[in-house]
């Protein structure tokens, strides 16, 4: 049984993909890192951090640090957020639902709290949480399952009685690596990549979020 409900940010609630993958190609570039979007999707829902070991590992560079260019695409990300940001269709539908099942919920995000206190202001959705968590007070990031197990017990829900929403097959992982239930719910670029197989199930839209999907999942739990 269904007992509590996490949602994941970046691709979840908030369209920041692109403004992800703009400040990455941007900040990347200059240290001498040549990237396209693809090459952004190898490390989508990775922690910041994480995001430039992946990339230092491949291709040091030494006229800046690696905390430097993690806080550079950070404050660009967060710029980009206020400027241009908007909620993902059906967002608001979603959490209005869950919202009316009367369970704890939770946000669950790689970002950093400075860029999750960006988007819940300029959205005005703190209301909807009950707790808000961010991987960076975790040793390791998605796809660890820490963050998704310290939300869980924030909670005073088992995890197995949680079901996380996510967009990555990073969040994915770390979602199940927790034994929670996952609802993955892919940009349309990643919608046939077959890793998705491990989510509980796979929507195309958030407006699905409704009570025909959560009957069926909790006749699974």
């Amino acid at each position: 049984m269904i007992k509590a409900v996490i949602f994941d940010m970046d691709g979840i609630l908030i369209d920041s993909e692109t403004i992800w993958h703009e400040a990455e190609i941007k900040v990347f570039g200059r240290v001498g890192l040549e990237m396209a979007v693809g090459d952004c999707l190898k490390t989508q829902g990775l922690r910041v951090d994480e995001v430039v070991d992946f990339w230092y590992r491949q291709h040091p560079w030494t006229a800046v640090s690696k905390t430097d260019i993690a806080d550079q695409i950070v404050e660009a990300v967060i710029v980009g957020v206020k400027q241009r940001g908007v909620l993902i269709d059906g967002a608001e539908q979603a959490l209005g639902f869950v919202g009316s099942l009367r369970l704890p919920v939770a946000l669950a995000s790689s970002s950093s709290y400075a860029l999750i206190d960006a988007v819940i202001d300029k959205f005005d959705l703190r209301s909807h949480f009950d707790v808000i968590y961010s991987a960076q007070e975790e040793v390791l990031g998605k796809p660890h399952p820490g963050v998704y197990i310290t939300t869980a017990r924030k909670m005073q829900v088992p995890t197995d009685q949680c079901v996380a929403i996510e967009d990555s097959i990073n969040g994915v992982l770390s979602a199940k690596a927790a034994r929670m239930a996952c609802i993955a719910v892919p940009e349309q670029v990643a919608r046939y990549d077959r890793r998705f197989g491990i989510a509980d199930c796979q929507i195309e839209s958030l407006h699905q979020i409704g009570p025909e999907l959560w009957a069926t999942l909790s006749g699974n739990g």
